[in-house]
């Protein structure tokens, strides 16, 4: 891979060894990936931040990077922890030694001056970039909305890269960098409705199956809200297949751009659907519902307005989005729902005292089970809330 005289004397240490050692990540990754050089990118966003996932060593890493100086360059945002942000005793999973643990982990980033927004949807309000930005993020659900619904270029990063390519400004150029690597690969036509974050999440479990890398979505069927739930099918598609990217017809931004050549036509149809529903279907009832896998949008808070719990129900949101919507989330509470700040169930130890969790996300019910030993439903909005007057309709999106 080629480097510049000031990029090779950064690999070398003339600049510190944080840059050294951040440099060795990016060189590394690029020559496995045969990336030809580095460019500069507008932000990065970084996971690895919840104490249950990077443990010690983890933490290790990051007080190390810390005391050496790293220093990130470009905005920098960082992902959900694993415990209330604000409270760490309000959602009774975490003792005293994992909160100390977390608040370390957070403070590490801080002093490399990371913005410790503790969200997985950052282009909701802390880090938006625009059409067309390279960037280096590491949420999977955030990479596929940047790549697909916003048109921004990254790759799926890990923590230790994203967070390389935060201190250097630059990463390596190879893969959703390069525009012939974003054109659909499979033409996928759905006859079917798509009308809460549950159906979004089922066709993206679905379609990842199928073992696509850019799916081009036709959307026959109604597609409610898709502005605010594409995230969902974004992510499902991630958390089940791996994937970064994904169009659908006259809705993302490059949808037209490209000459697409699909290798395959696939058809999805409602029983396509119901399978994976009746799959995600815990013989039993649940003890928590959780909303908010990726984190909820503002119009999705007002949305929980109209319904009321009906089990203890936790609903996730960024720091960033709860420091913004204080009176709204005072106004959730006092209806019964249990507002998570800054943290996801998914990277939480809800196994400490939950073992049932329903959810309304394709994504949660794919991780619930392994990272969380949870039997998992997955069920739409409405089956798992009570309205709150059923002859008021719904708010809209």
């Amino acid at each position: 891979m080629y480097l510049t005289k000031e990029e090779e004397k950064a690999l070398d240490g003339e600049f510190g060894e944080a840059i050294e050692k951040a440099m060795q990540i990016l060189v590394a990754l690029g020559e496995v990936y045969g990336a030809d050089r580095l460019i500069k990118i507008t932000s990065a966003h970084i996971s690895g931040v919840s104490y249950k996932t990077i443990g010690d060593a983890g933490l290790q890493f990051l007080r190390d990077m810390a005391r050496l100086g790293a220093r990130v360059c470009v905005k920098t945002t960082l992902n959900p922890c694993g415990m209330d942000a604000v409270d760490w005793r309000s959602l009774g999973i975490v003792d005293e030694e994992f909160a100390r643990n977390q608040k370390a982990i957070i403070e590490s980033y801080k002093q490399m001056g990371v913005e410790t927004t503790l969200t997985c949807t950052p282009y909701y309000l802390s880090n938006k970039p625009d059409f067309g930005d390279h960037i280096a993020w590491a949420e999977s659900s955030a990479v596929v909305y940047a790549n697909s619904v916003i048109g921004a270029r990254t790759n799926r990063e890990g923590a230790p890269s994203a967070l390389a390519a935060a201190i250097v400004g630059k990463t390596p150029r190879y893969g959703y960098h390069l525009e012939e690597n974003r054109k659909a690969t499979e033409k996928i036509i759905v006859n079917a409705d798509l009308e809460d974050p549950a159906d979004f999440g089922a066709l993206g479990i679905y379609v990842a199956r199928l073992g696509v890398k850019v799916p081009y979505f036709i959307l026959k069927g109604k597609a409610v809200n898709l502005r605010i739930y594409a995230k969902y099918l974004g992510a499902a598609l991630a958390a089940e297949g791996s994937i970064a990217m994904m169009h659908i017809e006259e809705f993302t931004p490059e949808w037209d751009k490209y000459e697409h050549e699909f290798l395959d036509k696939i058809v999805i149809d409602k029983k396509d659907l119901k399978e994976i529903y009746e799959e995600k279907s815990c013989d039993a009832e649940e003890e928590l519902v959780a909303l908010g896998c990726p984190h909820l949008s503002k119009e999705e808070l007002k949305a929980l307005l109209n319904y009321k719990p009906k089990k203890p129900t936790w609903i996730s949101i960024g720091l960033d989005m709860y420091e913004k919507n204080r009176d709204l989330v005072r106004t959730l509470e006092k209806i019964g729902y249990i507002v998570a700040k800054g943290t996801c169930f998914i990277v939480s130890p809800i196994e400490n005292a939950f073992h049932i969790t329903a959810t309304n996300s394709g994504k949660a019910s794919r991780y619930l089970p392994s990272f969380c030993k949870q039997c998992v439903i997955l069920r739409r909005t409405d089956e798992l809330l009570v309205s709150c007057d059923e002859n008021t309709s719904k708010s809209n999106l």
